[in-house]
């Protein structure tokens, strides 16, 4: 199972053009100006995203990780 931290997932995000556009907490919603949808990213940047969280960002964001 492929592990990766909160900041590297979110700076993967933000080079790809996305945007945050929304934070609550520890969740934050990005925006990307040219696909549609929305991401929603969950934890602080030292967190762990792995399993179904990580699968999930990269439908939502069509990204590989």
């Amino acid at each position: 199972m492929k592990v990766l931290k909160t900041s590297a997932v979110l700076k993967a995000l933000l080079d790809d053009g996305w945007v945050v556009v929304k934070i609550k907490g520890s969740h934050r919603q990005l925006t990307h100006p040219t696909k549609s949808g929305k991401v929603t990213l969950n934890g602080k940047p030292s967190s762990d995203i792995y399993g179904w969280e990580l699968d999930s960002v990269s439908k939502q964001s069509g990204l590989k990780f």
